[in-house]
Formats: C-alpha cells, sequence, structure tokens
C-alpha cells in the first residue's frame, strides 16, 4: 500500500476529525442545545422561555401495554423521568417524584416515567406501589438519547413547558423539596 502524501495525510486526518464530531453528536443525543441554556450550582439545567429547544418525539407502548403519546401532553407541563429497575438512585427518587407529582397535578402537570435498559417484568414490580403515573418501555434507551440522556445519566429529570420545549434538565437524583418548587415555576408560566 503506497504512503500518503502529506496533503492526503491532512485531508484524511479532517476526514477522521468531522466523522468523530458527528458520530460525538449522535451519540451525546441531540446535541449542544444546552449552550443556550444556563447550568446552576446545583446542576440543573434551566433554559429561559425564549431560549426553550422543542421537546422530541416520544410515542410508544407503556408498561401496562397501552400507547402513550407525548404530543397528547401539550398544553401541560410535563415532567419525563429516566429510570430503570436496576438503578438503586431510582429507588429512593421513586418516593419524591410522586410526592411532586400528588402536590403539582392538579395545576396542569403530568408525569412520565420512561424505564431503559430494563427487563419489563422487573420495571412492572419496581413501579407497583411506588408511582401513579405511567411509565414507557424504552429498553434500548432510544427515547433517553433523544432527550440527550446518555446511558448513565440514570436517573434524569425532564420539565417539559405547555409548549412542548424544554424547560430544566436535571441529570442525577431528585428530592421532592428541590424539584416541587422548580415544576410549580414552569406550571406558573403563562404558555
Amino acid at each position: 500500500m503506497p504512503a500518503l502524501t502529506r496533503p492526503k495525510a491532512i485531508v484524511a486526518g479532517v476526514a477522521l476529525l468531522v466523522a468523530g464530531a458527528v458520530a460525538g453528536g449522535l451519540l451525546a443525543g441531540r446535541g449542544d442545545w444546552t449552550e443556550a441554556c444556563a447550568t446552576g450550582a446545583n446542576g440543573v439545567i434551566e433554559c429561559a422561555a425564549g431560549e426553550r429547544p422543542d421537546a422530541p418525539e416520544a410515542a410508544g407502548e407503556l408498561l401496562d401495554g397501552s400507547r402513550y403519546d407525548l404530543a397528547s401532553a401539550r398544553g401541560k407541563v410535563v415532567v419525563v423521568n429516566f429510570w430503570g429497575s436496576w438503578c438503586s438512585p431510582c429507588r429512593a427518587e421513586a418516593k419524591e417524584l410522586e410526592q411532586t407529582y400528588q402536590a403539582t397535578k392538579a395545576s396542569g402537570v403530568e408525569f412520565l416515567g420512561i424505564n431503559n435498559r430494563d427487563d419489563r417484568d422487573a420495571a412492572i414490580a419496581f413501579e407497583r406501589g411506588r408511582v401513579t403515573y405511567p411509565s414507557l418501555f424504552d429498553p434500548a434507551n432510544r427515547l433517553g438519547l433523544d432527550f440527550d440522556i446518555p446511558p448513565g445519566a440514570t436517573p434524569s429529570t425532564v420539565v417539559l413547558d405547555r409548549e412542548g420545549r424544554i424547560a430544566l434538565v436535571i441529570r442525577r437524583s431528585v428530592l421532592a423539596s428541590e424539584l416541587t418548587p422548580l415544576v410549580q415555576k414552569v406550571a406558573a408560566e403563562n404558555g
């Protein structure tokens, strides 16, 4: 095989860098939309109303076998939580999420769990008695990647405003004392 000339080597190197950047962007999820948002000291990514990106489409089969489409929740604030039965922080967080759900649902807030990288039976057993809101079954974590939630960031919570835009992202477990006021703030906004 002939050696590459210097210009060809440079072109080949640039092509590899571009390919790596594209692949990295695809693997990381939706890209760098978070640059338009601010990350607070507590790690909460908050997006100002004028800077919020549209949430990706999310539809599929719920753990109970029925169908769900996130588009049907337009006009409501939606709290989306990514979890797995294998995730010990998710176990502690479940009661906190349920507490926030009960405290905010009268304000037009819905909760949606997205179970990832899991076995359906284990997910159903985990959910039983812990939460009363539905969960999509996403064993391949495709929805997580669409929401820019990498596989290692479970649990994570995303709050969508009434227009279906991403208002905040928390890539860690959360307590009701922290989440409830954040959700109430988004729910109080005029769409």
